[in-house]
């Protein structure tokens, strides 16, 4: 698969086959991924992937703070609002994915539901938690955010599909109970990996980009 086909094809998937991602496809993708370029090649970041038992410890977890009714607090906080257009985008998105999915605008059991998946990872087998320096600067969550989209990327050549997501961050206290983050660390992104259930309405949407000539000012060419 060529960087054109896989960007082409990449998408986030939201719901995944129990079947794993094994240690050697795992290996392979942050093999390729860590060509990642960064500034003056400080190589930031701090990578922690979790699988297996761990992962399903971390799943249960999460549901458990969800239903005790307590929210998220991801080590950057969320935005507290958008601009006009970039609202108006994400209303888009939700609009377009209930009309593939034929569900209702105002159905909370489908809220619920969605909340739930979000906080059980999509089912996927694998997260890989992407972490920083808390003494970095904005810079540095830059290059995180390259390193992200490298082991996506890379994860495409393997035939393995992925969701960025920030909500796969939403307690790092239990993330760093369990998988030994240290503190001085910021966990910024998690990354979920594994297998899309082509079966499941959520991998259906497939959303719109805005076009070249709306997003790109050439000058000279």
């Amino acid at each position: 698969m060529n960087v054109i086909e896989a960007l082409n094809t990449r998408y986030s998937a939201r719901a995944y086959l129990e079947k794993p991602v094994d240690r050697e496809t795992m290996l392979k993708i942050m093999e390729a991924a860590r060509h990642t370029p960064s500034w003056a090649d400080t190589q930031p970041w701090e990578i922690f992937a979790a699988g297996g038992d761990s992962l399903e410890r971390l799943r249960r977890a999460f549901l458990r703070r969800l239903d005790e009714g307590r929210a998220i607090e991801p080590d950057i906080p969320r935005p507290q609002g958008w601009p006009p257009d970039l609202q108006q985008r994400m209303a888009e998105m939700v609009a377009h994915g209930q009309r593939v999915r034929g569900e209702r605008p105002d159905d909370e059991e489908v809220r619920r539901q969605s909340m739930r998946r979000n906080l059980s990872f999509f089912g996927a087998p694998a997260v890989v938690y992407l972490c920083l320096d808390r003494s970095l600067s904005p810079y540095s969550v830059f290059d995180l955010g390259m390193m992200a989209m490298s082991i996506m990327l890379a994860a495409r050549e393997y035939g393995v599909d992925s969701i960025p997501a920030v909500n796969l961050v939403g307690y790092p206290d239990l993330l760093r109970a369990e998988l030994g983050i240290p503190d001085h660390l910021m966990i910024v992104m998690g990354v979920a990996l594994g297998y899309a259930d082509p079966g499941q309405l959520v991998n259906k949407p497939r959303t719109p980009r805005r076009s070249v000539d709306e997003v790109v000012r050439l000058t000279g060419f």
